[in-house]
């Protein structure tokens, strides 16, 4: 059965009209289009979204951790001071106080004879027990011939 076109119509149609039963290209190629555009728009937000986190990786910071979880926060409760507090702390260093203090102590345990990462081992758990005044004094092999020097 061949389709006639109603006496109404024009005889030159536009390319994106279809007859009764074809396929519209037209809708095709627009639905292709929207579905690319939506998962373009999704994957930028979701590359911006982390951008904190990768400032914060690729540069080693200490508060990576901080980061990550401020950018979770501002994710799931579209809170974007969260995404602001990320960013601000992936792009500003914050001091190591946790080194030079680690080498102090390290340097302490070192003069009192202590074997590394062994002080905090001679605390008593026994409330009762003598406290360092209470002990008699115990000298170092170093202190022991600092005394004899003098």
């Amino acid at each position: 059965m061949a389709v006639s076109l109603n006496p109404a119509a024009p005889h030159h149609l536009p390319a994106f009209i279809t007859e009764p039963g074809g396929t519209d290209v037209l809708m095709v190629v627009a639905a292709t289009l929207l579905l690319i555009a939506v998962m373009a728009v999704g994957v930028l937000f979701l590359r911006l979204h982390t951008l904190p986190e990768r400032i914060a990786h690729k540069s080693k910071k200490l508060q990576f951790e901080i980061v990550a979880v401020l950018g979770l926060l501002a994710l799931f409760t579209h809170m974007h001071i969260f995404w602001v507090a990320g960013l601000l702390l992936a792009l500003i260093d914050l001091p190591d106080f946790g080194g030079p203090l680690g080498r102090m102590a390290g340097s302490l345990e070192k003069i009192a004879g202590v074997a590394p990462g062994k002080g905090a081992d001679d605390v008593p758990d026994d409330p009762a027990a003598p406290t360092p005044e209470e002990r008699e004094p115990t000298l170092t092999p170093q202190l022991a011939k600092a005394v004899a020097e003098r």
